[in-house]
């Protein structure tokens, strides 16, 4: 796939992303639970994950290939989802779509541009270069003109 497909994809997830913060943050409120919302989300995307796994899945894992899996991997990334959107759910009645979206995009770029550097968790070393810190600095004064009046 090229470089403008993969992009309009991406895009398109973050739109998707942001909507269902929407939604679910608003059930949260009207739940007086964020976690509870969260937990909400959580089955209807397990619901909704195994139907797209069952119409997508041509070749599945074989039960050697499960096996190798290291421990950790089947629930960490469950854990931190968990913690992240019931903080996303928390915050977005209180902060607004938008400025929630840009600090958590920010903290996400943050994140992602140490794990890169570093080549944490197996990822491919990116260097932080003057040019990615330039980035963040925009970034910095994109989310501070988003957000403050």
């Amino acid at each position: 796939m090229n470089q403008l497909y993969l992009s309009i994809i991406a895009f398109t997830g973050g739109m998707f992303l942001a909507a269902q913060g929407i939604f679910n943050s608003h059930l949260g409120v009207l739940l007086k639970n964020p976690i509870l919302a969260a937990v909400s989300a959580f089955i209807s995307s397990t619901f909704f994950a195994f139907l797209f796994l069952l119409i997508s899945t041509k070749n599945p894992p074989s039960i050697t290939m499960i096996k190798s899996v290291p421990f950790y991997l089947w629930f960490t990334g469950g854990l931190l989802s968990v913690i992240g959107i019931s903080i996303y759910y928390y915050t977005i009645p209180k902060l607004g779509i938008s400025t929630m979206i840009s600090i958590g995009l920010f903290g996400q770029i943050i994140f992602s541009l140490i794990a890169g550097h570093l080549g944490l968790f197996g990822l491919p070393v990116e260097p932080i270069t003057v040019k990615r810190i330039i980035g963040v600095a925009s970034m910095i004064g994109g989310i501070t003109l988003i957000n403050f009046k």
